[in-house]
């Protein structure tokens, strides 16, 4: 479920403010800097038609979102989209688009971030095809800005679908990915997600155990003005049941740039009285 990295896994700061001898020097080391080769994630469980009930809660345990996971197959691919409706009026809306013949291939991908929930409202779209991106932000004070290009885009670029290839990794095993972060400008960047160990849980009555994965940005180049800026990205976690039928639980980490430490996890109906 969604990451990017934004999610907490797919924006970071812009470094405008650097000193303009820093900002050459890092210009230069970035378009040196050439993805690392990966292999994408083999298809060990196939996905199909899903629907689960989220809700989103703060550091309290208040809840501040509900929403959906919404999943189907069409023409040979699968449609995943994560929407969370804020009491605020705030929107995340976040879907990726992939194939699943015999690896999981990310082909179209796209964020809606906007309202009081975010310090700047965003939308974003990207295609494995053509490697064209799209980026327009609105700041607070109304400022717009577009960004088009081309990525040269890594068979394992996983926006919006970590929670899908982290159900299909051997239990235990650490994996590391890659992600498209929006700095706003777009740089593939790597994900390592690291086992933690198995976590006992409840659900009703009976005890169950989830694997908790942690979601580590590898920034290489990126990490010195990240420091810089006091911007580096947290940590991010998910937990995932792993048995015969695997399974995402909850996750935890900020949705953008500098936010709050929030919770995605499953809600049950229930019935007002």
């Amino acid at each position: 479920m969604a990451n990017r990295y934004h999610s907490p896994l797919h924006r970071f700061t812009a470094f405008s403010t650097m000193p303009a001898f820093l900002c050459l020097l890092l210009a230069a080391l970035l378009a040196a800097a050439l993805p690392a080769q990966a292999a994408p994630v083999p298809v060990r469980f196939a996905e199909g038609m899903v629907r689960g009930f989220l809700e989103l809660v703060d550091s309290r345990g208040k809840r501040i979102a509900s929403g959906d996971y919404l999943q189907s197959a069409r023409a040979g691919e699968i449609k995943c989209r994560t929407v969370l409706y804020f009491k605020d009026g705030s929107l995340h809306d976040e879907t990726a688009f992939f194939t699943q013949k015999n690896s999981f291939i990310m082909q179209r991908y796209r964020l809606v971030q906007k309202g009081k929930a975010f310090e700047t409202d965003i939308e974003v779209s990207l295609e494995r095809k053509t490697g064209k991106y799209r980026v327009e932000t609105k700041g607070r004070k109304g400022r717009e800005k577009v960004l088009e290009g081309r990525l040269d885009l890594p068979p394992d670029v996983y926006n919006g679908m970590v929670p899908t290839v982290l159900k299909n990794l051997p239990k235990g095993r650490k994996e590391t990915v890659h992600i498209v972060a929006f700095t706003p400008a777009p740089k593939v960047v790597e994900l390592e997600m690291v086992p933690s160990g198995a976590e006992k849980m409840l659900v009703g009555d009976l005890e169950k155990s989830a694997m908790h994965y942690v979601l580590k940005p590898k920034l290489g180049m990126l990490r010195l003005p990240a420091t810089l800026t006091g911007r580096n990205p947290p940590d991010n976690h998910i937990w995932t049941v792993m048995d015969d039928v695997p399974a995402f639980v909850k996750f935890v980490g900020p949705l953008a740039t500098g936010g709050a430490i929030w919770s995605i996890q499953l809600a049950s109906p229930h019935w007002p009285k």
